[in-house]
């Protein structure tokens, strides 16, 4: 697999940043690993976002903002990112997730990825991976080696 590609919303920033080190991370293992390490492509939807169909697997990168609440009996409603899911619900391309990331902040205990869990759930796909806020160097490790497991069996599956 040479790409895995990455659609993404962010809010305050913070999964831009993420996906932009992503990015850079990648290349340079894809440069060090060309045969084993694939480069990373991504497109950030947002409210503007048209639908449009995805023709290729991709990844889901979402952060967590909900309406309040423990998260468990309450707080469980998605807000800001519901322009990501929708625009994932349209068509046929949910059948094309391969994964899910998600981030937030563990301060918010049960809610902590919690909208990423939601998501997963929706369209059947595998919670990969989660980093806080921003995340860190070993993060981005995590995470890329996560997809690469997952796109590895996403494609096993679909075979």
């Amino acid at each position: 697999m040479k790409n895995l590609t990455c659609l993404y919303i962010s809010i305050s920033g913070n999964t831009r940043s993420f996906m932009h080190r992503l990015v850079a991370y990648a290349d340079q293992m894809h440069t060090i690993n060309p045969d084993e390490a694939p480069t990373i492509s991504i497109k950030e939807i947002s409210d503007a976002t048209l639908p449009a169909h995805e023709d290729t697997p991709f990844f889901v990168f979402v952060p967590t903002y909900l309406d309040g609440g423990d998260g468990i009996t309450s707080g469980t409603t998605e807000i800001m990112t519901n322009a990501l899911g929708e625009y994932i619900h349209d068509g046929d391309n949910a059948k094309l997730v391969m994964g899910v990331i998600g981030s937030g902040n563990k301060n918010f205990n049960e809610q902590y990825c919690l909208t990423a869990r939601q998501y997963a759930q929706a369209f059947d796909a595998p919670f990969i991976a989660d980093y806080e806020l921003r995340g860190t160097e070993q993060d981005l490790a995590n995470v890329y080696h996560q997809m690469i497991t997952a796109s590895k069996y996403y494609k096993y599956l679909q075979a």
